[in-house]
């Protein structure tokens, strides 16, 4: 049998491993246009600040290496620059010597990739002007870093790579502004998660500015459209990447909403004998079934190995993704899974959402403060998504959750998971168990929660809300709810004849705890609506901020 595939990075050679494996007897061939094979490109942005020191560290591998141990012959510098699926033949150019030859095939791998999304912006030829997609980009800015000494930088666009790049400057002793044009940063957050992203790149020194609009690049700037120049002697575009699917499409493939390759679970497309895999391909969602293009490492090597076993007769099917994704930037980690509650909304669902508030481990034991969001269906209880920023084991509770999500656990389920203890690495009940408990008690507890968006929409809007602030006089008297009234957590039984039984009233103290105490003896005392006020005071903050009446 000959294989050919396309593309030799995370897909294409995890595709061609695979195969390998499962046959000894196959010809697998993989073309590769660029010069460099099965690189890191997750790690691309640490070279660049100086914490991986050897750009070989993340090339590891070459076409020696799998001919070696695979007897997979990789050849890079050769495009692919047709697909035949009647005549089953692959037209390739040989980028070296410009040699045109066709290949045939009995089972073809399209693994293509991504490309980095150019805007048409005025001035984005220019020499100092990059994208970081691939180790060639990478190469060419750190030449420009240590060529030209460059102390300003501008990063249009706020996503995972713009973000780990903006920590990598600032390790260089740059100054960075960082460009969003929607109204937050982090676009896959929710806009109450991001806001602590926000507040801590600009409590780092990073200069943000949201919804802001480029109308050129010039030399040494970013000219924005209200007509602001901002320094920039370095720019960067990392407005997000597309799928390389005009080869597929070029050849009666069919591509999904997204315009990526539309694949079923075996990784095979619409025409006999052709798979394709990785960033190229649309993925369905485990939570909603539908296509969706969630373009990551992660999801690239595992569609990889799945091609690979499919078009030598294995089983493996895919599963679905959930966009599982983590970055740092400034020693901050912001991790995410399954649906926002912006997309859950969008698709339907009632929703239950929480923000817990609490230490990673014992505040005795060097404990910081860990913010996670999730996501429930109100009508069953599955947990849909969640959102984490913290410090420390921000990676474990993700994943946790992912598990949770990934086999249709519900809300009330995260309590009982036997999760590892010690003080070094968690509280008594982690952080992932408060979760659980918190939206049972929403959901099936007649304990609800309001978020701070909907209160101060309420308010907004003149409906009748009555906010008691549980905390001590002295933070009430630093900052409170705008229209709260003072009544601490330990006045509360004594003053319950002075609030209206009849109304909805929302309690809250700093993060929430002290907040549901007071719900509770308001619901025990025969008060019908009463809310606590998720997250509390502190989650309320951050969306204050960017939500002024």
């Amino acid at each position: 049998m000959d294989i050919i595939i396309i593309g030799a990075v995370a897909a294409g050679t995890s595709a061609a491993a695979k195969a390998r494996r499962n046959s000894e007897d196959a010809q697998i061939t993989v073309y590769e246009k660029d010069r460099f094979i099965s690189y890191s490109g997750c790690g691309m942005p640490y070279y660049l600040g100086g914490e991986v020191v050897r750009a070989e560290a993340l090339t590891p591998r070459d076409p020696e290496f799998f001919r070696s141990k695979y007897n997979v012959d990789i050849k890079i510098g050769h495009e692919a620059l047709s697909i035949s699926p009647k005549t089953k033949t692959v037209s390739v150019k040989n980028l070296q010597t410009g040699e045109l030859f066709d290949k045939s095939y009995d089972k073809l791998v399209i693994a293509t990739g991504a490309r980095a999304v150019v805007p048409p912006i005025p001035g984005k030829e220019l020499a100092h002007v990059f994208t970081l997609r691939n180790i060639g980009d990478m190469l060419r800015i750190k030449a420009y870093l240590d060529g030209n000494k460059p102390k300003t930088a501008a990063i249009i666009g706020t996503g995972f790579i713009g973000l780990e790049v903006c920590e990598s400057l600032l390790r260089l002793g740059m100054q960075v502004t960082l460009l969003e044009k929607l109204p937050q940063v982090t676009p896959g957050l929710d806009a109450d998660m991001a806001g602590y992203v926000e507040e801590h790149l600009v409590k780092n020194g990073v200069k943000v500015q949201t919804g802001a609009a480029v109308a050129k690049i010039t030399e040494r700037s970013v000219v924005l459209a209200d007509g602001s120049e901002i320094d920039a002697e370095l720019t960067l575009l990392a407005t997000g990447v597309k799928p390389n699917a005009e080869l597929a499409a070029a050849a009666g493939i069919q591509l999904g909403a997204s315009g990526a390759i539309l694949v079923n679970e075996r990784m095979e497309t619409n025409l006999p004998d052709i798979s394709a895999c990785g960033d190229c391909t649309e993925q369905f969602h485990v939570v909603t079934g539908k296509q969706v293009y969630r373009p990551l490492g992660s999801t690239a090597n595992k569609t990889g190995r799945i091609a690979g076993d499919c078009i030598t007769g294995g089983r493996l099917a895919y599963r679905g993704t959930l966009g599982t994704g983590i970055f740092r930037v400034l020693g901050l980690a912001v991790a995410q899974t399954g649906l926002s509650e912006r997309e859950a909304r969008a698709a339907g669902y009632d929703v239950v959402v929480c923000h817990n508030i609490k230490p990673d481990k014992p505040e005795y034991y060097g404990g910081k403060e860990m913010v996670i969001k999730a996501v429930a269906d109100r009508s069953d209880g599955r947990i849909l998504g969640a959102q984490i920023v913290g410090y420390d084991g921000v990676d474990k509770r993700i994943d946790v959750l992912v598990t949770a999500i990934s086999f249709g656990a519900k809300a009330e389920d995260l309590f009982y998971l036997d999760l590892a203890y010690a003080p070094p690495f968690s509280t008594t009940k982690d952080p992932v168990m408060y979760t659980g408990m918190i939206l049972e008690n929403a959901i099936h507890g007649s304990r609800p929660l309001m978020s701070a968006e909907e209160l101060i929409e309420r308010q907004r809007t003149g409906e009748g809300v009555t906010v008691v602030d549980a905390r001590i006089a002295p933070q009430y008297e630093t900052a409170h709810v705008d229209g709260a009234v003072s009544i601490p957590h330990a006045d509360l039984r004594d003053a319950v004849d002075t609030l209206d039984r009849e109304s909805v009233v929302v309690t809250y103290c700093n993060k929430g705890t002290t907040g549901n105490a007071a719900q509770n003896i308001l619901i025990n005392k025969g008060f019908k609506r009463v809310y606590n006020l998720s997250g509390g005071m502190k989650q309320y903050s951050i969306v204050r901020k960017k939500r002024p009446q």
